[in-house]
């Protein structure tokens, strides 16, 4: 049910239960977590996103992919777009785009790459329009939303915290 898209450099798949070693190490990293929830991820809580994961592709008809680096193998991250039900007001009307990467393989135009893939995809299926929810400390983030397309910013509040939502239309194309 989830598709594969393959890349130059990755291959975007649905998560495994042979993946969860791969991910906790991913989410338990303190870089990865700094601006997503500001704590390293549980094991058990990793494995609850992975749930998470699959019944997104089962009930929606999309989520996230693991993305694989081609040439070692690797689990390197996630990307994807979900609809998490934030508590947000107002809600998100449309799929929330995401991403998070293993900060060995950061500053490499992976990310872009895999989201390119992504929003392909979603356009693909006529889901042109998306948002993503991005600390306003995350420079790297905010400037790969930029790239992407992502515009129109307005801040809300979501757990307490201030974030960015950045809000993207088929019409508009990243470089």
């Amino acid at each position: 049910m989830v598709p594969v898209l393959d890349t130059e450099r990755l291959v975007l798949r649905g998560h495994q239960t042979d993946d969860h070693a791969a991910c906790s190490a991913l989410w338990g990293h303190p870089d990865v977590t700094r601006y997503i929830g500001g704590r390293p991820s549980t094991p058990e809580e990793v494995w609850s996103r992975i749930l998470r994961y699959s019944g997104h592709w089962q009930l929606l008809g999309f989520g996230y992919f693991a993305v694989i680096e081609k040439q070692s193998g690797q689990l390197i991250g996630e990307a994807g777009l979900a609809d998490f039900r934030r508590d947000l007001d107002p809600g998100l009307d449309v799929p929330e785009a995401g991403w998070v990467f293993d900060p060995a393989w950061q500053g490499r135009g992976l990310a872009q790459e895999a989201m390119k893939a992504v929003l392909a995809w979603a356009a693909a299926k006529a889901m042109d329009r998306s948002a993503c929810l991005i600390d306003p400390e995350n420079a790297p983030s905010l400037a790969l939303a930029a790239r992407l397309g992502f515009g129109s910013t307005e801040k809300r509040a979501c757990h307490g915290r201030t974030s960015l939502v950045l809000w993207r239309d088929g019409s508009v194309r990243g470089p």
